[in-house]
């Protein structure tokens, strides 16, 4: 007998999988096959999965629709949460504000003026419970952008579900939790990289032995592209950290099959239409080589790379913000023609502030219209075989391959140690600084076309948008909140948990995550928990590339 083709393998996949209640046909009633290609060529759901995860692809499951959310108070956005619940959404996406993102409270001197204003302020447990009220953490999926405090975060998340009722083990998310692309591209650091590194560690370990439903870390590359880097970097500063992470839970003690299936990747869907979708299909390619053949990985799931995908910020326009619309949808359409999980679409305000409720809407809609009105997801990968799209592929992974060999000659053969040299070297920092220098100059010169910037202008005067406001009173409310916080918990569970936390911290061999959900529910704030593993770890001063 014969041992079965490829094509045989993907039917037996395509026939065993769930299809959703559609037709699979055009407009004009002409039927479409799930795959396309010839038999003896790749196909979906198989290694290297180029041309995506699961054999079925869309015709099985729509990625998440994941709408990114967050301002003023915790009930306002809780109000929010629930509106974008309402719409279809499928999955929440958190966004905090500054002072949360740095690790700070509501009332720290350095927060005045920014509270609330670009995400949501979170303080302490009560504002958890406040910003899922109502809101079944069993059932919806919650990703939480934060990357310096995720540890705390966490333990605050879970301390308010289990307070609801609902156990750790039901909790399905991701926590954004790449502190390296922080040092890389963000800047929202608090801690030196090691000592970094080590929360990551210890939030990787506890997700892994009580949270299997939970991702404990996002890979981002959204970021490091925002930043400036090109394509083919942010692929490659991307997947070099997710391999990291890889190391770093294997010096834990965990096996690369135990950690791999868990990390979750979060890319950018920037406005060079081919250019993302052949990002994309490299990237899963890359993963799925490096995980079986470099790093050993056994079960297939490892070898599987996810993503979430979010349209540009960058590529946004405070001139004409209504054309942000059909920038959007372009980049959208990218990243589910590049067989994204998960997306989340811009609104069109976003150049001028956090995003109205209406701007917001559109913004879902966009995303029901590429799923349910456009016919792109009746297919698996539709522009595989194009002579264009695979040769762009192709030359991502050539200019990936060549970083990873200068990252891996920084750490002596490991590309943990490569990824923090980098950073301590201002490596990667440099690289994306000469990238966004190259990108701004192309616009400056008019080599390369923004319109409504440099071009195409008639219109500018014209714009009129309802746009969200932040007040100084949510400030003052946020901050009010703080204080009844305070005055109101048990100062002695508080000092307790703070110690304990603060010993903890000094043995390099204990995770801190238990302290920290203990802390949480003694109410200690999130500036306090910063506050004393400051005390232990000190602050990271970057020295600025020249």
């Amino acid at each position: 007998m014969s041992p079965a083709s490829a094509y045989d393998k993907w039917l037996e996949a395509f026939r065993a999988s769930p299809t959703r209640d559609a037709a699979f046909a055009t407009m004009s009633g002409i039927a479409l096959e799930p795959v396309y290609g010839p038999r003896d060529g790749e196909f979906p759901g198989q290694f290297p999965y180029t041309r995506g995860l699961h054999a079925s692809m869309y015709r099985s499951r729509l990625w998440t629709m994941r709408m990114f959310a967050g301002f003023g108070t915790a009930l306002d956005t809780n109000r929010r949460f629930k509106e974008i619940i309402a719409s279809g959404g499928t999955g929440l996406s958190t966004a905090f504000d500054m002072p949360t993102l740095l690790g700070l409270d509501s009332d720290a001197p350095m927060a005045l003026g920014e509270v609330g204003r670009c995400g949501v302020a979170i303080d302490s447990l009560a504002d958890m419970r406040d910003l899922f009220a109502g809101i079944d953490l069993g059932t919806i999926t919650t990703s939480m952008t934060i990357n310096s405090p995720a540890a705390v975060m966490l333990a605050l998340f879970v301390a308010q579900a289990e307070e609801s009722g609902v156990p750790r083990s039901r909790l399905g998310g991701t926590l954004q939790n790449d502190i390296l692309k922080e040092y890389q591209a963000q800047k929202e650091f608090v801690f030196p990289p090691r000592a970094s590194m080590r929360l990551v560690r210890d939030t990787i370990a506890f997700s892994a032995a009580e949270m299997p439903r939970w991702n404990s870390i996002s890979v981002s590359g959204y970021h490091i592209r925002e930043a400036g880097s090109t394509a083919a970097e942010e692929l490659a500063f991307t997947l070099a950290n997710g391999f990291a992470y890889v190391e770093l839970a294997q010096q834990a003690g965990l096996g690369v099959d135990e950690v791999a299936p868990r990390l979750s990747f979060f890319f950018n869907a920037h406005i060079d239409f081919f250019e993302e979708i052949a990002k994309y299909r490299a990237a899963r390619r890359i993963w799925a080589r490096w995980m079986r053949n470099h790093y050993a990985a056994r079960d297939e799931r490892s070898w599987q790379l996810r993503f979430h995908t979010q349209t540009a910020g960058v590529s946004l326009t405070a001139q004409q913000p209504e054309i942000n619309i059909a920038r959007t949808a372009i980049e959208a359409l990218a990243g589910v023609l590049g067989g994204t999980q998960s997306l989340h679409t811009n609104s069109m305000d976003e150049a001028l502030a956090l995003p109205s409720e209406k701007a917001a809407r559109i913004a879902l809609r966009t995303q029901q219209i590429i799923a349910h009105e456009t016919g792109v997801v009746h297919v698996a990968d539709p522009l595989g075989g194009s002579y264009f799209v695979e040769e762009l592929t192709d030359e991502m992974e050539r200019q990936a391959e060549a970083l990873f060999a200068e990252i891996m000659a920084l750490g002596e053969g490991s590309m943990l140690e490569g990824c923090v040299k980098g950073i301590e070297e201002n490596w990667f920092q440099g690289r994306i600084a000469d990238s966004a220098y190259q990108l701004e100059r192309s616009f400056n010169e008019g080599t390369r076309i923004v319109v409504g910037v440099n071009d195409f202008t008639e219109g500018n005067d014209d714009a009129d948008l309802e746009i969200l406001r932040i007040t100084n009173a949510d400030e003052r409310k946020q901050v009010g909140r703080l204080r009844a916080v305070r005055q109101s918990r048990d100062d002695e569970a508080v000092a307790r948990a703070i110690d304990n936390l603060r010993k903890d911290a000094v043995d390099p061999e204990v995770n801190l995550m238990p302290a920290l959900i203990n802390a949480a529910r003694a109410y200690v704030t999130v500036g306090e928990m910063m506050t004393a593993m400051v005390g232990v770890f000190g602050r990271h001063v970057e020295v600025p590339t020249l």
